[in-house]
């Protein structure tokens, strides 16, 4: 088993493999389950950030600026929580065999682009296409 931990930290997928072949989900797979555990940790560290930091501020200037940061925290909380739902959505691909393809072409998405944003959904061209498209609806 260490052989395969040492296998799969030195490994990188590459073009020219067989794309999404097993060990290139593996890849994936580990890379979005320890993003989502870092993630995790993050959001438990800033639960508890908020909790140690409820008290009575008698300044108003102070307790502006300490109302300031929580929701700062709190939108923070927010991203991340709808980050780890779109792990938990590309963990579920991989599961069911569609990950790696763009869910409006059902072209390959690169590994380039995997590596960088494991949560893609839809190649470059794809998601360009898609934000012009909402560019021009929104500018309605």
């Amino acid at each position: 088993m260490k052989q395969d931990k040492v296998f799969f930290e030195d490994y990188r997928p590459v073009e020219g493999e067989s794309f999404m072949n097993d060990r290139q989900l593996e890849f994936f797979r580990r890379k979005l389950v320890n993003w989502k555990n870092d993630l995790m940790s993050d959001s438990k560290e800033t639960i508890e950030g908020l909790q140690d930091n409820t008290r009575n501020i008698p300044d108003i200037a102070d307790r502006a600026s300490e109302e300031t940061d929580r929701a700062l925290e709190l939108r923070t909380r927010d991203r991340q929580r709808k980050l780890v739902s779109k792990i938990d959505a590309a963990l579920r691909r991989i599961n069911e065999g569609e990950y790696g393809y763009c869910e409006m072409t059902g072209e390959p998405i690169s590994l380039k682009r995997l590596d960088a944003r494991p949560i893609a959904t839809m190649t470059l061209e794809a998601q360009e296409s898609h934000e012009r498209r909402e560019k021009v609806h929104r500018d309605d």
